[in-house]
């Protein structure tokens, strides 16, 4: 496996997941009083999947390049 491929995909879950985690601020802090609780649950869980997936995409490769260095 090659490592810049690595740190590419790495690198990009990092983004992902910092933007997760700005969308959930922003919702906290300027969508409470402006949607409805309904919709304000809607995109919670948005932001919860968008979170899980940059993790999951950071773990999957990491995981990946450790079995390869380790010659798995």
């Amino acid at each position: 496996m090659c490592r810049s491929a690595v740190r590419v995909f790495t690198a990009i879950g990092s983004v992902l997941a910092a933007l997760g985690v700005a969308a959930g601020a922003f919702g906290a802090h300027a969508l409470r009083g402006r949607l409805s609780p309904e919709l304000l649950a809607v995109f919670e869980t948005g932001v919860r999947y968008q979170l899980i997936h940059a993790l999951a995409l950071i773990a999957g490769w990491v995981c990946l390049a450790w079995g390869a260095s380790r010659g798995k």
